[in-house]
């Protein structure tokens, strides 16, 4: 049936007006998402055309206390191949192989590896700017010249343990490792836009965003206590051929590391060269022994604490052996010291003396002493690979073990923790927690925006118990087994320590660590060095071969430190092969007459010049010599203003 006018007429209507709605929906929806959402949409076409070429960040400079680097990266150029954008792969293989001096088969295979992007490697990994310049001038498609990094050490191996090494993914050990996130900076980039098989598209160019370095990281290391430390070192080697050899030097009243060192060591930049042990230890805190006397300093100030010991008007005999429990227990000294005050006790490092401050004490009480000074556990350095050491289990201690205990032996410890405790002991009873870090510096502005803070574990002693001790230590250098350690003009106290090392589970007789802990000045401590020689060759005494290279150590970080001579030095008692040190009188002025008439058998003299007055003198009035010195004088006949 044929269709009215009417109705054809509705229904063109109806069909215009839903043809108008679509037209106005698909207007509205071009306009929302060219006007609306066209940028972000535009945005996320171009991410997915997008292609990344990363370049490694700047790491963190590493400086010591005073701002001397120590490690710093040095840029290098690597070349990097983007195989979608290569012109004549085989002719750009050979022209870089020409340059480089690789394979040219090596390279065509690196370069058109499936890929977004390739390094060659390794002849194209941190190039020198000459060769990076003419692959620039070759302007082949498709290689990049992209900037890398190596770390470079401008002094060498000095501090290798401490800084560490790094590998591909940042710090591998050291403060390279403990502070990797710092250090590390944030990667740039060169981007570009590239079509779905990685062809540069046309009309599009690269965009570059630069690497943001990592921040520099300020020690309280001090690079020439460091190379004080690591001199001494490497000369006890070489006389003692010992196994190994330890030094530390720290700041006793905020636990700063100032030095930290072992051999053997390794160079950092040539770490894969060395065996594994040598960069992945830091013996300083990774190593645990029996410490020997040096131990006995804990004991000591306990039994000061707990007023269980007078040590000038109590006396001992030491008669060389002391029985505990059924044991017998000597004395380094055959036949022992006789009768001996308590001081003369620590002077001597009188083991049946310290027997009697344990028992005194009893277990519980030095038990807690020696947790408290922070033995048995980690001290918490930031640094990786500390041990925590050894001490017997309270169920484990009889009568025996806490006689040894008392004089070092049986309880394992690191050299950290050993330094943090004594430094406890003669800083006025304060433990701290050691630290070598001091500081974040922005690189840009040279600012520090971080520093690490001193942080007191706890209070061990009092303060005039630590004074106590402190004056009983310095008595051992002046008076006792520590004169090796005596500096003239310097109160030094310290303690020394010989351990037997444990072999396959028992005491060698021949094989020993001979140890020495000493800090000055003895009334205001400013510094504590800690040595250990590991198997030395020869006479094995802590007092013969630890306490000369502490002394050594000591005398030339005191001096530049400038740290001045004490008027208030202990004399020093001298033994009959030992010579004294006197001071050189003044001559000026004084006829030879004179001189043979007043002057004593401490100098020799030697004249240079005519006449019979002294107008000068070598060495100065006032200067501190052996005796038996030549002293020159100069004569003449007119008398000296």
């Amino acid at each position: 049936m044929k269709a009215s006018g009417v109705t054809v007429r509705r229904r063109l209507f109806i069909s215009l007006i839903v043809g108008t709605v679509i037209f106005a929906a698909l207007l509205f929806r071009l306009g929302y998402v060219q006007l609306w959402k066209g940028s972000e949409l535009s945005k996320m076409a171009e991410d997915t055309w997008r292609r990344d070429i990363k370049f490694a960040a700047k790491r963190g400079d590493i400086v010591d206390r005073n701002g001397t680097q120590l490690t710093y990266d040095i840029t290098t150029p690597s070349i990097l191949a983007v195989p979608a954008q290569l012109g004549d792969a085989k002719d750009t293989a050979a022209k870089l192989a020409a340059v480089l001096g690789g394979s040219e088969e090596t390279i065509y295979k690196q370069i058109t590896k499936r890929a977004i992007s390739n390094m060659v490697t390794p002849t194209g990994r941190k190039i020198t700017q000459e060769k990076a310049q003419e692959i620039r001038n070759l302007k082949l498609p498709g290689i990049f010249v992209a900037e890398d990094s190596k770390r470079f050490y401008p002094l060498g191996n000095l501090a290798s343990h401490i800084l560490g090494v790094t590998g591909i993914d940042g710090g591998l050990t050291g403060v390279e490792k403990k502070y990797q996130d710092g250090l590390t900076g944030i990667k740039g980039s060169i981007s570009y836009l590239a079509d779905a098989v990685g062809r540069s598209m046309p009309g599009s160019s690269e965009k570059y965003t630069p690497p943001k370095d990592g921040m520099t990281l300020q020690l309280t290391m001090d690079s020439h206590l460091q190379a004080i430390v690591e001199r001494a070192m490497d000369q006890t080697m070489v006389q003692y051929q010992a196994q190994n050899v330890i030094a530390l030097v720290m700041d006793p009243n905020n636990g700063e590391i100032l030095a930290m060192g072992s051999r053997p060591t390794y160079d950092p930049a040539n770490y894969r060269e060395s065996p594994t042990e040598l960069f992945n230890r830091n013996l300083p805190i990774w190593m645990t022994y029996e410490p020997g006397s040096t131990f006995k300093i804990i004991t000591l100030a306990a039994a000061l604490q707990e007023k269980k010991v007078d040590l000038k008007n109590e006396r001992f005999y030491d008669s060389g052996v002391i029985d505990v429990a059924g044991s017998k227990l000597h004395c380094w000294k055959k036949g022992g010291h006789g009768s001996e005050t308590f001081l003369q006790v620590v002077e001597n490092s009188c083991n049946p003396g310290f027997v009697v401050m344990g028992e005194r004490l009893g277990k519980d009480t030095l038990f807690d002493y020696i947790n408290r000074f922070g033995f048995g556990k980690k001290t918490g350095i930031d640094l990786g690979g500390e041990a925590s050491g050894i001490l017997f289990k309270p169920s484990q201690v009889g009568p025996v073990e806490l006689a040894t205990t008392a004089f070092g032996q049986g309880v394992s410890v690191t050299p950290i923790q050993q330094i943090a405790a004594v430094s406890a002991a003669i800083n006025g009873g304060k433990l701290f927690k050691p630290h070598i870090g001091k500081a974040w510096i922005d690189p840009k502005t040279g600012k520090a925006f971080k520093e690490m803070e001193p942080e007191l574990v706890r209070n061990v002693i009092s303060e005039e118990t630590s004074k106590e001790v402190r004056e009983t230590l310095e008595s051992v250098v002046a008076k006792g087994t520590g004169r090796n350690a005596f500096i003239d003009g310097y109160r030094v106290g310290g303690k020394t320590g010989t351990a037997q090392k444990v072999v396959n589970g028992r005491y060698s007789p021949t094989e020993h660590i001979v140890s020495f802990i000493g800090f000055a000045p003895a009334d205001n401590p400013k510094l504590v060095v800690y040595a250990a020689v590991d198997n030395p060759q020869g006479l094995q005494f802590g007092g013969l071969i630890a306490a000369p290279l502490v002394k050594s150590i000591m005398e030339d970080s005191l001096k530049y430190m400038g740290i001045e001579p004490s008027k208030n030095q202990l004399t020093k008692d001298y033994k009959f092969d030992e010579v004294p040190i006197v001071e050189v009188p003044n001559l000026v002025g004084m006829t030879v007459t004179d001189i043979y008439e007043n002057l004593n058998q401490n100098f020799n003299l030697a004249k240079s010049g005519e006449g019979n007055t002294v107008i000068s003198q070598v060495p100065e009035a006032g200067t501190r010599v052996d005796r038996g010195s030549t002293i020159r004088v100069y004569l003449s006949n007119q008398n000296s203003n």
